[in-house]
């Protein structure tokens, strides 16, 4: 085996984490470098090594309308969800309403500490972003019917959620076979995406070395600032959101539950970072405190598709983070409840993808007609923080699917 091979089975098999950390680390270094630095040598290494930024990003904006419709379409026509089942209902609507409610919580806290960005194009957006509400709901209605083929072609996330969430409910009612085809067109689209974020350590490092070398190294602070907000807000939802509906539920100490939750569920899925793959340790701590067989037999894995109160955060908060970077974009109180509905609808087609609430901020953003090269940005700056971004709302997305289905549960019994 060549050396060329070698290292590629080395990079294929090591910790992405680790080599996302290591792509930033050597970007800050060589653009700080190159900042302080007289050599034009040394300035145009930086420029050609941006390329690597620029493929980075341009993969991300290939993929993401496809993913978004096909995820979509997936979630929607395949789910099966029995409602019938005693306490189920009580689950849907916590799920909803933690969503929801950490979407808002997102959207004030990005009111209150607002973080922008340094973004490429943001003067071209001033032109095109609506100033009133009726120009948002006139612009949300002619993106809806806009061409499915079209709408894909031009990164339409309206019109694609519009017409994904069509054939979903359409293809519910599809044969075995056809339910079947879609999945693996899911799996298939996924796969794609995976490869393109295993590329990230490379993109990431262009990405930093040249946005360091171009500001002096404030483009960091803007990073550690968004990764604050995030974080903060996370942990905000997980202990007082979250407490607070518990003990409007049950009228009792929420805490012990949701610590136990935070403890048994959220510590393994902050490090897997899969809700997916932590569904067994939730129905080992659903059995473990005694909540109905028959509610999160269904419910459990239900959430780690649908209850995506993380997602719903991530998205709003980056989408803000654009909105902030373009100076004509006046956010209303109608565009801001408009915006969290949105992120909570399309945080519950987020799951099993790697990055997949990254994926959906240009559906977000484009409620503000915020071009897509620069909300792909976005989400490369995204993808950049996404070591403890990820992780984080990972924790959250799972700890809060056993903690509603517990208090369905118990709700139910009284």
């Amino acid at each position: 085996m060549g050396i060329f091979s070698k290292f590629i089975h080395s990079y294929k098999d090591g910790n992405l984490i680790i080599q996302i950390i290591i792509g930033m680390v050597c970007g800050a270094m060589l653009g700080f470098i190159a900042f302080k630095s007289d050599s034009q040598s040394i300035k145009q290494i930086v420029m050609s090594i941006s390329i690597l930024g620029d493929l980075f990003v341009g993969g991300l904006k290939a993929v993401a309308p496809i993913l978004v419709f096909v995820l979509i379409v997936s979630a929607i026509s395949t789910r099966n969800i029995d409602s019938e089942s005693k306490g189920f209902k009580s689950v849907i609507f916590y799920y909803v309403v933690g969503t929801l409610g950490a979407a808002l919580i997102a959207v004030g806290a990005s009111f209150l500490f607002p973080v922008s960005l340094t973004l490429d194009g943001v003067d071209a957006v001033s032109k095109a972003a609506p100033k009133e509400i009726s120009d948002v709901l006139k612009t949300l209605l002619l993106k809806i019917v806009d061409n499915p083929v079209n709408a894909v072609a031009s990164a339409n996330y309206i019109g694609i959620l519009a017409w994904a969430i069509g054939f979903g409910v359409v293809l519910r009612h599809s044969s075995g076979e056809t339910k079947t085809m879609i999945i693996n067109v899911s799996d298939a689209v996924t796969k794609i995406v995976r490869f393109i974020i295993r590329l990230a350590p490379f993109g990431i490092f262009g990405i930093v070395a040249f946005s360091v070398y171009d500001s002096g190294g404030s483009s960091l602070l803007e990073y550690a600032k968004l990764l604050i907000l995030l974080v903060g807000v996370m942990l905000t939802v997980a202990l007082v959101v979250n407490p607070l509906i518990v003990f409007l539920s049950l009228r009792k100490n929420p805490y012990p539950l949701v610590f136990t939750c935070l403890k048994e569920s959220g510590i393994t899925a902050f490090f897997t970072r899969s809700s997916a793959a932590n569904i067994p340790i939730n129905l080992n701590l659903c059995k473990k405190l005694n909540i109905k067989e028959e509610i999160y037999s269904v419910s459990i894995p239900l959430g780690a598709s649908m209850n995506m109160a993380g997602a719903a955060i991530t998205i709003s908060v980056l989408a803000l983070a654009a909105v902030n970077s373009v100076d004509s974009i006046n956010v209303s109180f109608a565009n801001a409840f408009m915006l969290s509905v949105l992120s909570s609808v399309s945080a519950c087609g987020a799951s099993g993808v790697p990055g997949g609430s990254l994926m959906l901020i240009p559906l977000a953003c484009s409620l503000f007609n915020i071009p897509n090269d620069v909300a792909m940005q976005v989400v490369a700056i995204g993808v950049a923080i996404g070591v403890i971004q990820d992780s984080v709302e990972t924790a959250l997305n799972s700890s809060s699917d056993v903690l509603f289905t517990a208090v369905a549960s118990m709700k139910d019994e009284k």
